[in-house]
């Protein structure tokens, strides 16, 4: 087995140490509910993906969990589709 004659420094230690490390997922957003998604997944939170329901959601839920997502759902729905307002679009 080999022994290293000398020892390696902290900078060619960290040299070769340089490339490994996280990077950060890339995400884009759901066309429907506006969430982070994975690209090419079905959005977890609505179930569509490409525009269409793929996943029913509610399904799954409970009674009183359908009802809390439905009143979320229909409150994101209706944010996106109120026209902005000349005062509005300033304060962006």
């Amino acid at each position: 087995m080999g022994v290293p004659k000398q020892r390696h420094t902290k900078s060619r230690r960290n040299k070769r140490r340089m490339h490994i490390f996280l990077r950060a997922p890339v995400l884009a957003f759901c066309q429907k509910c506006g969430n982070s998604v994975k690209p090419h997944t079905v959005c977890s939170n609505c179930g569509f993906y490409k525009g269409a329901e793929v996943i029913d959601v509610l399904k799954k839920l409970t009674k009183k969990e359908r009802k809390l997502k439905e009143k979320e759902m229909a409150a994101k729905a209706g944010e996106k589709e109120k026209p902005l307002s000349m005062e509005e679009l300033s304060k962006k």
